[in-house]
């Protein structure tokens, strides 16, 4: 730490990524829920010699043809859409901008560990609401509010949704608070809000291309929200970085926001391997919190969660594991291909065989 650095953020704690590892060839990553399929055809047609010579050309700040999709996607004026550079960009503006005359926000205590860094970094207050006894978000925690409201849906790291009329019911008791709704994994079962933006001008969506698109790497956000609100975000991405995305990013969403059957195919296909494989863990006595996203959480009444993401380690495999109360004995797993998860199946059936032989009181554990 610099003699140079502002009082301010000496104390910060920054958000911890999830690991990326330089070499994957011998490796199943299954920790920071990427897409375990390639891009839209034709995104990969887009790249293009003429398109890289193009980059010397600066991009287009409006990203005009980007949002011109989005909106068609969603049937939407490109009004009411600004995109940014990966959702985390945006969030970072909403969280700078939209503190309300409390310097406030309020968000689930277990969540997208981004949202009380953002509160520091800014100055605001976090509030953080507990989650249920089962795991979900209740609405009426957040009813009449005094502060910005910020709820992933489906939430992360639990993966599971709430329901349009949950939404709606926070919408109505705070129309003077904006409600921020992070569907960075909506797309995998889950029900979008972008419905009700005509109804509340109090209510900011927020996606991403990360997940349901396979563009984890080109960095592309969007949000969408009443016209006013979305000014509001441009005027401040324009004073930040005008040129946030990159040329060949915008062709690439462009293309994959484009082409919906390829959508609809590759999250089907994921949908379909997580239910099959939530199916085999729980065969193995595992408990998965219903999830609508592209990932699991999930932790065995035996085996603690650490040791269980230590041991697939000891197979190439990686998943995440947080060590937070109340989750400590939980791994989020992303789902991958249908190859990955037979693997990440083999390898926990012969942990539980190891984990037997070491531990003589697991079988009293599994039958308590």
């Amino acid at each position: 730490m610099s003699r140079f650095l502002d009082e301010r953020y000496k104390e910060l704690e920054p958000y911890t990524p999830g690991e990326q590892p330089k070499n994957l060839k011998r490796l199943i990553k299954l920790n920071t829920n990427e897409n375990p399929y390639p891009p839209a055809p034709g995104v990969l047609k887009i790249i293009s010699r003429e398109e890289a010579e193009g980059l010397r050309l600066y991009s287009d700040p409006e990203a005009a043809e980007l949002a011109e999709a989005i909106g068609d996607f969603y049937g939407i004026d490109k009004s009411m859409i600004m995109t940014g550079n990966g959702s985390d960009e945006i969030l970072a503006f909403i969280f700078m901008i939209f503190q309300g005359k409390n310097r406030r926000f309020y968000f689930p205590e277990i969540s997208y560990s981004f949202y009380p860094v953002y509160c520091d970094v800014f100055g605001a207050e976090a509030v953080k609401v507990p989650l249920a006894s089962d795991f979900s978000v209740n609405p009426r925690d957040y009813e009449r509010a005094d502060g910005t409201i910020v709820i992933t849906n489906p939430n992360a790291p639990t993966g599971m949704a709430m329901s349009l009329k949950d939404i709606e019911r926070i919408l109505k008791s705070n129309r003077e608070n904006l409600v921020v709704i992070d569907e960075a994994y909506v797309d995998f079962g889950a029900e979008s809000c972008v419905k009700l933006l005509k109804g509340y001008d109090n209510l900011l969506v927020v996606q991403t291309f990360s997940k349901s698109r396979s563009l984890a790497g080109a960095r592309i956000g969007f949000a969408l929200g009443h016209e006013e609100v979305i000014a509001d975000l441009n005027r401040i991405k324009f004073s930040f970085n005008p040129y946030n995305l990159n040329r060949l990013s915008i062709k690439a969403g462009v293309e994959a926001m484009r082409d919906r059957e390829y959508f609809e195919q590759m999250t089907g296909r994921i949908i379909r391997t997580r239910e099959k494989f939530v199916s085999e863990m729980e065969k193995m006595g595992f408990i998965l919190l219903p999830s609508k996203a592209n990932f699991v959480f999930a932790r065995h009444e035996s085996i603690p969660g650490e040791e269980y993401f230590t041991k697939l380690r000891k197979y190439n495999i990686i998943v995440r594991y947080f060590g937070k109360p109340r989750i400590r004995d939980f791994v989020r797993i992303t789902i991958g291909t249908d190859n990955e998860m037979e693997e990440l199946l083999t390898a926990t059936q012969e942990i539980l065989k190891e984990y037997r032989q070491e531990d003589p009181q697991y079988e009293k554990k599994e039958n308590t």
